[in-house]
């Protein structure tokens, strides 16, 4: 794990997360770029701090997803394990303990929009949300609870983009420097908040074998009766409405097409954001 910290313009101490899986280059190059932008933190200073993180470098370096299990399945961790990530979940929840705010940047093989997830929606959460420029956010807190934003107080992910596209990049870098200005950490130019659909994430949606096809787009609403993801083994036909997929992707992932959510209202920006609202 590398740790690069950072002067931050105001007193806030927020953490940004990348390469925690080393198949998804976008966010360890991300990190690197901001490091590169931003004066050395001096803690004799009094300034706050952005803690920067390149979390699993032997993953990395492999260019795969783990060494040995999944981090971002590995949460709260266990210092005794045998399994290297297991251990390393440890010391990545330690380096960020106290930050104000954490994003962890993360791509993947679905398509597009890009999103944010947390597991609870606490008012640093709700002001990293609003304050990047993702038109949703999945409401992850009846999911697992052994990932990031599920264990680490005040924790967003974003799904970035495409794995492996310079897209994912760009637009990353877009969100997390918008992020830094949603805490005052950056002072380049004042922060814009919006509203944010919120998706309530229900259950995933298991894969098996053979040849698989997803018929419905993230975020797009299956109609009752059809048919949103089938292969040699499943044929996933919902019986209700209102469902729309997330992380929807014939070849991201094993196991899984993805998951089902619903609209579950909209996210406001906070309080004090009136002023800087963008309505667009």
């Amino acid at each position: 794990m590398k740790i690069l910290d950072r002067a931050a313009a105001g007193d806030t101490y927020v953490a940004i997360v990348g390469g925690m899986h080393g198949d998804e280059p976008a966010g360890w190059r991300i990190v690197n770029r901001i490091a590169d932008e931003l004066p050395a933190y001096d803690a004799d200073e009094g300034e706050g701090r952005i803690r920067l993180i390149i979390a699993n470098e032997p993953a990395i370096e492999a260019e795969t997803r783990y060494t040995e299990t999944d981090l971002n399945r590995a949460f709260p961790g266990d210092t005794a394990s045998d399994a290297y990530e297991d251990r390393l979940a440890v010391d990545l929840a330690e380096a960020v303990a106290g930050a104000d705010a954490v994003l962890a940047i993360h791509t993947s093989h679905s398509a597009p929009p890009p999103f944010a997830i947390y597991s609870e929606l606490t008012p640093s959460v709700r002001r990293s949300v609003a304050g990047m420029p993702v038109d949703y956010v999945l409401d992850a807190s009846g999911l697992r609870g052994t990932t990031f934003d599920s264990t680490v107080p005040h924790t967003v992910s974003i799904e970035v983009g495409r794995q492996g596209s310079e897209e994912a990049v760009d637009f990353g870098y877009t969100a997390v420097r918008a992020f830094l200005r949603a805490h005052g950490s950056l002072a380049d130019q004042p922060p814009t908040f919006s509203e944010t659909t919120i998706v309530k994430g229900l259950e995933e949606v298991p894969k098996g074998g053979g040849d698989p096809q997803v018929n419905y787009a993230n975020f797009e609403e299956i109609p009752s009766g059809a048919v949103f993801a089938s292969d040699d083994v499943y044929t996933h036909r919902v019986d209700e409405s209102g469902l729309v997929p997330v992380l929807a992707s014939e070849e991201g992932y094993e196991n899984l097409f993805g998951l089902y959510g619903r609209i579950a209202g909209t996210l406001e920006p906070p309080a004090d954001s009136a002023a800087v609202v963008d309505d667009d």
